[in-house]
């Protein structure tokens, strides 16, 4: 009887140590980054590093743990350092890579490895999503090489870092005006570039998105009956964004505003406003003459000529 159980834990074992040796080996991460490959309008294949990881993603022979790592921190020479960080960054460790370039930044400031140093490192950044100091480094490479072989490259993605940070139109649009203007100075310094046309796609996606933005708070202010700021964002829209899709229905609307206004203001202003929504009118239709709003205009127009007249009467 114990004969037969050795003999059934010996061929258990036996089974264990066959999985085993046939089973593929997989190095797990700590960070637990996805790793996602995007074609971004750089025209290049670029590798992000999301929050969460694959866990069979491998360091392509590497083969640094975290204590080799951080014994090549302390001890490395520069050499070790520099190909460790390109590995690291090849095997898409941006978070690795980023502390090896940070040092060497350093180190090769003004040499010609201080270039790729400063590219590298300020694509770490862009992977990991630090689109602020990204753009910064992109930035700064252009400064400090201008002549540099990724100068063109790192001139566009310092525009497109502050395209990514671009929000939502209902928020501070600095980056998107900001990125306008790079994307801009990019086009005026490289007018041969093959990036040319992707820029001016990208500006007129940021301009799209201030064209909102001007439209919605212009409307806020109707809404809300504050009909002189209405008037006055009504016109700032259609002199900042000419051709826009609102022109018709923002002329309109101004007449009415005009004629709201005159309404509810003090006896001193209301004659002037009244005939300021009769020249709106005027205007509106000389531009508009078929219009879908024309016979709600007639009618404010209508109005507001009764008032003044009852006005011009009263007053003599």
């Amino acid at each position: 009887m114990i004969k037969k159980q050795l003999f059934i834990s010996f061929l258990v074992v036996l089974l264990i140590t066959a999985v085993s040796c046939n089973s593929n080996r997989k190095i797990y991460y700590s960070d637990g980054g996805v790793a996602k490959v995007n074609n971004d309008s750089t025209g290049k294949v670029h590798h992000r590093l999301g929050k969460k990881g694959n866990p069979d993603r491998k360091e392509r022979g590497l083969g640094l743990s975290f204590g080799k790592y951080s014994k090549l921190t302390k001890n490395g020479t520069l050499d070790q350092k520099y190909e460790a960080a390109i590995k690291y960054f090849d095997a898409e460790d941006y978070t690795k890579a980023l502390g090896l370039f940070e040092e060497l930044m350093a180190v090769y400031r003004g040499t010609a490895r201080g270039e790729e140093v400063h590219y590298y490192y300020a694509y770490c950044n862009y992977n990991l999503e630090d689109y602020l100091v990204a753009g910064y480094q992109f930035r700064n490479y252009v400064k400090v090489f201008p002549s540099g072989k990724h100068a063109e490259e790192c001139a566009y993605m310092n525009a497109y870092c502050f395209y990514l940070n671009s929000p939502e139109y209902s928020l501070d649009q600095i980056d998107t005006k900001l990125a306008i203007k790079e994307f801009q100075s990019f086009v005026t310094r490289y007018p041969k570039s093959e990036r040319i046309p992707k820029c001016n796609e990208l500006i007129d996606q940021l301009r799209g998105k201030l064209e909102r933005k001007s439209y919605e708070n212009a409307m806020l202010y109707y809404n809300m009956a504050d009909y002189k700021a209405a008037v006055t964002s009504f016109g700032n829209h259609i002199k900042d964004f000419p051709g826009t899709e609102h022109a018709e229905q923002l002329s309109y609307l101004t007449i009415r505003a005009w004629y709201s206004l005159a309404l509810i203001s003090i006896e001193a202003k209301k004659q002037e406003r009244y005939k300021a929504a009769m020249d709106s009118y005027t205007k509106f239709v000389e531009s508009y003459p078929k219009s879908i709003y024309l016979k709600d205009a007639e009618f404010v127009y209508s109005s507001a000529q009764k008032a003044l007249e009852k006005y011009n009467k009263s007053s003599s």
